[in-house]
């Protein structure tokens, strides 16, 4: 029993605690981290907050629409208010970071919706993801209130090449957009146009397109090109056809010079003379030039300013002006042409530097050298002046007009033909036309009588002919009845052939009187005598 009582001695056993942090505990910590990260990000990456102005919020929605440059988002819509003046609206929107260096003054903004024009189709994409606002940055000052463009801007972002200026009196159809062709390429377009600072030109500022603009040198040529030129002038019609898109909308063109290499190449904002048509654009300027004044004696219909100077065909000048002037004093009417004589067309086989050109065109007018008024076109009814030499055609005594001197001028050959057809007429008008009348009459009886004798003539003609055959005939039945070789039937058969031939004559006699009976009263012609 007492082994049971036995008291044993244990030991004390000690529990080891150790503090663990349950894996629950880091979630939490880790969504505050992420939170906190994400929130940096989103306040790191947004940019500046700017207000747009467009005419309308067609095609914008609140958290929709975003703002893109090349196609890549940097910003987008958060709100759209009516302005305060209440004709546009401003939509405000946030941008990125990386677009702060964008907003600068000259920065333009425009909305990008589908639009069909004679250039082409454009912003087909908008079609399914919706119209977005496309942004060109620019220079200037950084700001945050922009005004949006109500059309997009001609060029891209990232176009390239050069502007130029060109100079006008006509503007036309021009506008912004309007094509550039070279040799019927598309190379460039008009940006812009303005009223010279003297307000008596207008300048449009251009762009060439890259690899284009290295033909725009110091001899270069624009014109308007209207898709169709036509032209009437003393040389004719002359008809020039262009792109189709420049006969439905206008466009320019211009052509380089052969003459230009590429050191002639020229710099951007060069100044170029835009001329009107094709034709004006391929005229040589000439510096050394000489001024007349033509007077011409007969009518100037037809003789329009531009219109050129020939000597014997070839050029040598145009005229400048046609004018009207009435002599108050005498009441006399001129017609004073300004020409300009271009001496450097002329080339000369030895030329003497002592003699000037002034000189030189002298001496010709000494030697006889005329004006006179030519007709160009018989289509056009055109006039030209033609220089030639007219030797016995005396110099007028005109006064001068103004400070050019006066070349000697000739009427023209169709002045000199209805000078002459009027001679003709008056010595025609005194004529005694009624006496002569009256003689004629009397001739003309005479004739008719004379033509009666003759018809009465060849009909006595025509019978002696038929007697003379029944006499033939009767002598052929004759003859039959002698013997060959006697004596008789010789002679008789000589006598036949004598009154054959006579016959034959007679009867030519009577043709001919049947197809000329005039004869009778003229006589026998040189070629019916033949």
């Amino acid at each position: 029993m007492s082994d049971f009582n036995e008291t044993y001695e244990a030991d004390e056993v000690k529990l080891n605690k150790k503090s663990e942090l349950s894996l629950i505990w880091f979630l939490p910590l880790i969504a505050v981290l992420v939170s906190s990260w994400l929130i940096y990000k989103s306040f790191s990456e947004k940019g500046e907050v700017i207000t747009i102005s467009f005419p309308t919020a067609e095609g914008l929605d609140i958290d929709k629409t975003k703002i893109k440059y090349l196609d890549v988002e940097i910003g987008k819509v958060t709100a759209i208010n009516i302005n305060d003046d209440l004709k546009t609206i401003v939509v405000t929107a946030q941008m990125n970071a990386s677009s702060s260096g964008y907003l600068k003054e000259n920065t333009q903004f425009w909305v990008v919706r589908p639009q069909v024009g004679l250039g082409g189709i454009s912003g087909l994409g908008t079609l399914l993801s919706g119209a977005y606002i496309e942004l060109k940055p620019g220079a200037g000052e950084h700001i945050h209130d922009f005004k949006g463009l109500s059309n997009p801007p001609p060029l891209k972002a990232n176009a390239e090449g050069k502007e130029f200026i060109l100079e006008t009196n006509n503007l036309g159809s021009m506008k912004t957009g309007t094509p550039i062709n070279f040799h019927g390429i598309s190379v460039g377009q008009v940006l812009s146009h303005e009223l010279s600072a003297a307000a008596d030109a207008i300048r449009l500022t251009i762009f060439i397109n890259k690899p284009y603009d290295q033909f725009i040198r110091k001899n270069t040529r624009f014109w308007i090109d209207s898709g169709v030129d036509l032209s009437a002038s003393a040389d004719g019609f002359k008809v020039r056809t262009g792109p189709l898109i420049s006969l439905l909308s206008g466009g320019i063109a211009f052509r380089a010079s052969a003459d230009d290499g590429v050191e002639a190449i020229q710099p951007e904002n060069t100044l170029y003379r835009l001329f009107d048509t094709y034709e004006d654009s391929t005229e040589i300027s000439y510096h050394d030039t000489l001024h007349y004044v033509m007077y011409f004696n007969g009518s100037v219909r037809g003789l329009t300013e531009g219109a050129p100077v020939q000597l014997r065909g070839y050029p040598v000048g145009k005229v400048l002006n046609v004018s009207l002037e009435l002599d108050d004093t005498t009441a006399e009417i001129r017609i004073p042409v300004i020409v300009e004589l271009q001496p450097e067309r002329i080339k000369e086989v030895h030329p003497d530097e002592k003699i000037s050109p002034q000189e030189m065109i002298n001496q010709l007018i000494d030697k006889g050298l005329r004006a006179q008024l030519q007709t160009g076109s018989l289509l056009t009814g055109q006039l030209l002046v033609d220089l030639d030499f007219h030797p016995k055609s005396k110099i007028a005594d005109n006064p001068k007009h103004g400070f050019y001197p006066e070349f000697p001028t000739t009427a023209s050959s169709l002045d000199q033909f209805t000078h002459s057809a009027n001679i003709i007429m008056d010595k025609i008008a005194k004529l005694p036309l009624e006496d002569l009348t009256v003689e004629i009459n009397k001739t003309l009886q005479g004739l008719q009588g004379t033509t009666t004798a003759a018809t009465n003539t060849l009909n006595s003609v025509k019978g002696t002919m038929g007697t003379a055959d029944k006499t033939l005939n009767t002598a052929q039945k004759a003859l039959s009845n002698f013997e060959a070789g006697a004596t008789t039937h010789y002679q008789l058969e000589q006598l036949l052939q004598e009154l054959t031939q006579a016959a034959g004559s007679v009867k030519q006699l009577t043709d001919y009187l049947a197809q000329h009976p005039e004869s009778v009263v003229r006589g026998k012609s040189e070629e019916g005598a033949k």
